[in-house]
């Protein structure tokens, strides 16, 4: 169970966390493909990919705020709607690269009301002791569903190059409908920052930053995500520079997924062996270890058990950020830290490729994942001074 949920209600907060993130992986490839259909140019491609993110990153904070207002599951009903909304929408009108562009905005609409309430839940019903624990197995259930979306392609679109994009559409507009449906299992009591909210107060983005630990952790939470985008990126173009196959790359970057997965279903028990800060610097340390090494020519075997490592320690960062911001935010104010990280996450996403790139460009694939590891290493210097629970 997560915090003071019962079982039905733990049950079906992950279910929509894997739901949510399995129709985000289904319908963002496959509006690329029907981009593809309509022969579109390749910048339209690019504004395609960019869209996603514009309102996560205009609507993040107040979108914080509302949760601490509304309610969790009022705010992940809202999302599920937009999600379903942007999935009928695509079927019924998903015949030009604008409707395309629209309906992946709305997807990062939808996408981001419901992670947020999702995270909000756990903020607010787990006691401090199992917040990592919760945290985890959201995780753990966001990545199952990231790894189910592409999956549902796969059978969907069989050997053929081009899958059957309205067929997609179809099967996310179904996948939506459930995801609506389950948002409803979630009692509206469970909106503890709602009560928090009254007494609370608001407060600004800026004030909540100002708060103790809460820029670190948005800091460290944004270095790891960034991470885990350059590795899916460049681990194809470092396979490349050594002559690995695209199986064998595959199969890296899924053993780097697997393992990310298994740390975050053992995430609470080790956290409460360790405590937590100690673990986020265990991970941190094995992750810019990983990085370091993966820049250094090695047999494709050793270059396996280096993505386990790094999968490890990646697989922890991002879960455990979570629990120390949300033990840091104020009370009432949680939600809008919550999502102020994924606003972080988003502009970390943007910001680090494109510097690392930069930097490391005249080095090849090994020199970005040399500067990689140095970014990361970077992050642990922003825990001097925090004290090793």
């Amino acid at each position: 169970m997560i915090g003071e949920l019962g079982r039905l209600t733990s049950t079906a907060l992950l279910v929509h966390s894997a739901l949510i993130q399995a129709v985000t992986f289904l319908v963002r490839p496959a509006a690329t493909y029907r981009a593809l259909e309509l022969d579109v140019p390749g910048f339209a491609l690019g504004l395609l990919a960019a869209s996603y993110a514009v309102f996560p990153l205009l609507l993040a904070v107040p979108t914080g705020g509302l949760v601490d207002r509304l309610g969790e599951r009022r705010l992940m009903a809202i999302g599920s709607a937009v999600v379903l909304s942007c999935s009928a929408f695509l079927l019924l009108w998903g015949s030009s690269i604008v409707a395309l562009v629209i309906g992946t905005a709305l997807l990062g609409a939808g996408q981001l009301a419901c992670v947020v309430g999702q995270q909000a839940v756990v903020a607010n019903n787990a006691a401090s002791s199992r917040m990592d624990s919760a945290f985890g197995y959201l995780t753990f259930a966001a990545s199952l569903g990231q790894a189910l979306g592409p999956l549902a392609i796969s059978l969907v679109g069989g050997a053929s190059i081009r899958p059957d994009t309205q067929a997609i559409f179809l099967l996310s507009v179904v996948m939506s409908l459930v995801l609506f449906a389950t948002t409803f299992v979630v009692p509206a009591h469970v909106s503890a920052g709602k009560r928090q909210a009254v007494s609370a107060g608001t407060g600004s983005a800026v004030s909540l930053l100002k708060s103790p630990g809460v820029a670190r952790a948005l800091a460290t939470s944004a270095t790891v995500l960034a991470v885990v985008d350059l590795t899916m990126v460049y681990l194809p173009a470092l396979g490349a520079d050594r002559g690995l196959t695209a199986a064998t790359v595959g199969a890296m970057l899924t053993v780097r997924a697997v393992f990310s997965m298994v740390s975050r279903l053992l995430l609470g028990r080790v956290s409460r062996r360790i405590g937590r800060m100690r673990l986020l610097v265990v991970s941190l340390a094995l992750s810019t270890a990983a990085l370091a090494a993966a820049a250094i020519p090695m047999p494709a075997w050793l270059l396996f058990g280096v993505m386990a490592v790094l999968g490890l320690g990646l697989g922890i960062g991002q879960p455990l950020t979570m629990s120390w911001l949300s033990a840091q935010a104020p009370a009432g104010q949680r939600g809008r830290a919550l999502a102020l990280r994924l606003a972080g996450n988003r502009v970390g996403q943007v910001v680090l490729p494109s510097a690392i790139g930069v930097v490391a460009a005249g080095l090849g694939a090994g020199g970005v994942f040399l500067a990689s590891a140095v970014v990361v290493g970077g992050t642990l210097l922003l825990l001097r001074g925090v004290q090793l629970d």
